[in-house]
């Protein structure tokens, strides 16, 4: 009798359930295409989101003295007086960023302002309203129309280059190379 009455039990309150079960139910393919959808469209942008997130960022309030070293990307929009080592990382510098550091990259973007010498293996670039006073030494640089630049450059081609360049001494190489003053 037990086992007779309770579905009698569960029958009248699972009427009402079966009235809302069929709109959850016609909800459900919509709630699952509209998942797939999402998921469908995320499918495209995996190379999107880890740029995002693959970076470090230091804010505009911030300010740091000392050293920085580290294995990802920064972006910094603070101020930091010391040294910034990210050997095979980008450095970003903000548009409202303040750096008096020496800078070593395999890639450094100035849209702010940095007082001091910067090296990096790839590429430096000084966008419109970056300011550099220092010296640089990359592979290859661009410094835009509007940018301020004072000091040395010199076109360090030795980590680019594959050739027997590596088997002459650093300072032979380096009275070798081509370097330009801009003043």
């Amino acid at each position: 009798m037990w086992g007779t009455n309770k579905p009698e039990l569960e029958t009248p309150p699972a009427s009402p359930k079966r009235s809302k079960a069929p709109e959850i139910s016609s909800n459900k393919p919509a709630a699952t295409s509209l998942e797939a959808k999402v998921m469908s469209s995320d499918v495209n942008r995996p190379s999107v989101l880890p740029s995002v997130g693959s970076g470090a960022r230091l804010g505009a309030s911030l300010y740091v003295k000392g050293e920085i070293t580290g294995n990802e990307d920064l972006h910094v929009d603070g101020t930091v007086e010391g040294l910034i080592q990210l050997e095979d990382r980008k450095l970003t510098v903000g548009v409202g960023a303040k750096l008096t550091a020496d800078i070593m990259a395999r890639e450094i973007v100035v849209y702010g302002t940095v007082k001091g010498n910067l090296r990096a293996r790839d590429r430096i670039e000084i966008k419109k309203d970056g300011s550099v006073i220092g010296d640089l030494t990359t592979a290859r640089i661009m410094i835009e129309d509007g940018a301020y630049f004072k000091g040395a450059i010199e076109i360090d081609r030795s980590s680019s280059d594959s050739g027997t360049d590596f088997a002459r001494p650093a300072y032979s190489r380096a009275l070798s190379t081509p370097a330009a003053t801009i003043r």
